[in-house]
C-alpha cells in the first residue's frame, strides 16, 4: 500500500485561496467589531459572503439537495483547518455553529414544507437559529436527564422548562428545542425536536450568560448583542403548532446525533487552525525577541516549547484526519466513527490550551495582554472542554468501545502468563533448543 499525504491540486488551490482570503479580509476585522450591532455586522460580512458563494464554498457541509456543496469529511476537515484561524471565518463561509448543525438536523428530519420554511432560509444565511439542549438544573453532558416538557394540547405543542447556553438565542429567528414528549419511554426515545420561532408567547430570553470568553453578561435586548452569546431561556406554556416538530415524537436523540457528529469533527479541525496560528506567533516571537544576548529561539527551554508544540499539533491533525476518513468510509454513526470522533473531541481542546499557553509564556507580558489575540484564544478555547459534551463523557465513550470486544482471561495474571509460556514451549521449544545447541 502506498501512503500519500499530498492534497489533490484542485483542493490545495481552494485551500490556498481560503487562507489568503481569511488572512487578508477576515482576521483584520477582529480588531474592528467590538461595538457594532448585529445588523451592522451582517452588512459588513455581506460582500465577503458573496465572494465565498461565488467560489462555490458556501455551506460546504451539506449535500447539494439541501443547498450545500456536498464535500466529504476529509475535504471538510482541511477546509475547517483554515477556518479555525479566525472565529469570524465560519460565519463568512456559511458554517457557523449553531446554524450549521441545525441545518443538518432539519435536513435529516424535516418534510418539504419545513425545509421551505426553515432549512433553505437558514442555508442561504437569511435567518439565524439556536440549539436549545443544555438545562439549568440538569446534566448538560447527559441529555437523557433533560426535564423541559413538550405536551400535546389539541393542534399545538406546549413547552415548559428552563434552558441555558442556548447559543445565539439573542439574535436567532428560531430555536430548535430538545424537549421530553414521553417521560415513560426508554431514555433515548423520550425527547423530540421542536422549532420555536422568536417572539412566540411564553418564550422568555432572560440573559446572555457571562463566560470566560465573554465575561460580561448582557440583556438579550441590548443593541450591541453579538453572535456567540450563550442565552438563558425559559418556556412558560409556550405554544407552537404541531407542524413545528422535526421528525416524529421520540426522534430527538437520533436527530441530535446527526447534528453533533460532523460538528465535532469540524470543531476539532478548527482547533488545529487555532493551534497553528498561536504556533506561528510563538515562532515569530522566538526569532524576533532576544534575552541574555541571544534570540529566545536559541534558548533550550524555548526550543523545547516549540518542538513539543510542533509534535502535538501534527499528532492532533492526523488524529482528526483519521476520524474524518473513518466517517467517509464507515458513515458518521458507525461505532468506528463514534470512537474516533470522541477521541478528537477530548484530545484537541487540551492540546490547544497547551500550545496557546506556551505562546503566551514566550510572549511574556505582551502575550498576557489584550494587545495580542492569545489571551482571548485561551479563554475561548477553555470552553471547548465542556461544549458538545465534557471531556470525561468522550473519554468514557472511547474506553467503552475499546473494551467492548476484549474477552476476560480466566486466572489473569497469575495463570495467564505461565500458560502463555507453556504454549510457546510446546510450539517452539524444540526448535529453540536445537538452535541454541548448534549456534555457539
Amino acid at each position: 500500500m502506498t501512503w500519500d499525504f499530498c492534497t489533490p491540486p484542485e483542493v490545495q488551490a481552494e485551500l490556498d485561496w481560503m487562507r489568503q482570503f481569511i488572512d487578508e479580509n477576515v482576521i483584520p476585522l477582529e480588531l474592528l467589531l467590538e461595538d457594532v450591532t448585529q445588523r451592522q455586522m451582517d452588512a459588513i460580512f455581506a460582500p465577503l459572503k458573496q465572494q465565498v458563494k461565488d467560489r462555490g464554498l458556501w455551506a460546504a457541509h451539506l449535500p447539494p439537495k439541501d443547498g450545500g456543496q456536498g464535500r466529504g469529511q476529509m475535504h471538510l476537515a482541511l477546509m475547517h483547518e483554515i477556518l479555525g484561524r479566525c472565529d469570524l471565518a465560519p460565519e463568512v463561509f456559511g458554517c457557523q455553529a449553531p446554524d450549521s448543525g441545525n441545518a443538518e438536523l432539519i435536513a435529516a428530519g424535516a418534510d418539504e414544507s419545513q425545509r421551505q420554511k426553515w432549512l433553505y432560509p437558514l442555508m442561504n444565511g437569511e435567518v439565524r437559529s439556536t440549539f436549545a439542549l443544555t438545562e439549568f438544573n440538569t446534566s448538560g453532558s447527559d441529555p437523557t436527564g433533560i426535564a423541559t416538557s413538550c405536551v400535546r394540547d389539541g393542534d399545538h405543542w406546549v413547552l415548559n422548562g428552563h434552558k441555558w447556553f442556548a447559543s445565539n438565542s439573542s439574535v436567532a429567528d428560531f430555536l430548535v428545542v430538545m424537549a421530553v414528549t414521553d417521560p415513560q419511554a426508554p431514555p433515548h426515545q423520550r425527547a423530540s425536536m421542536v422549532i420555536v420561532p422568536r417572539g412566540t408567547p411564553g418564550l422568555e430570553l432572560i440573559r446572555d450568560v457571562g463566560t470566560m470568553a465573554h465575561p460580561r453578561h448582557s440583556d438579550p435586548g441590548d443593541l450591541y448583542v453579538r453572535i456567540g452569546g450563550h442565552t438563558e431561556v425559559k418556556f412558560d406554556n409556550c405554544r407552537v403548532p404541531l407542524e413545528n416538530m422535526i421528525g416524529k415524537p421520540g426522534d430527538g436523540f437520533a436527530l441530535a446525533q446527526k447534528r453533533l457528529g460532523g460538528g465535532r469533527i469540524h470543531h476539532a479541525m478548527r482547533v488545529i487552525g487555532q493551534c497553528k496560528r498561536a504556533y506561528e506567533m510563538m515562532k515569530e516571537r522566538a526569532v524576533s525577541r532576544s534575552t541574555k544576548g541571544k534570540p529566545l529561539g536559541k534558548h533550550q527551554l524555548v526550543q523545547e516549547m516549540i518542538a513539543e508544540s510542533y509534535v502535538e499539533i501534527e499528532m492532533a491533525r492526523l488524529l482528526v484526519l483519521k476520524a474524518a476518513w473513518t466517517m467517509d468510509r464507515h458513515g458518521p454513526h458507525s461505532l468506528e466513527s463514534q470512537k474516533e470522533i470522541a477521541a478528537t473531541k477530548f484530545a484537541l481542546p487540551n492540546i490547544l490550551l497547551k500550545v496557546i499557553d506556551r505562546a503566551i509564556q514566550i510572549h511574556g507580558s505582551l502575550g498576557y495582554s489584550s494587545d495580542m489575540p492569545l489571551e482571548q484564544m485561551y479563554r475561548t478555547g477553555r470552553g471547548l472542554r465542556v461544549a458538545d459534551g465534557a471531556d470525561e463523557i468522550h473519554k468514557q465513550t472511547v474506553a467503552r468501545l475499546e473494551l467492548k470486544d476484549v474477552a476476560p482471561k480466566e486466572g489473569h495474571p497469575t495463570e495467564f502468563i505461565p500458560d502463555q509460556k507453556a504454549k510457546a514451549l510446546a510450539k517452539f521449544g524444540e526448535f529453540v533448543a536445537k538452535v541454541k545447541a548448534e549456534v555457539k
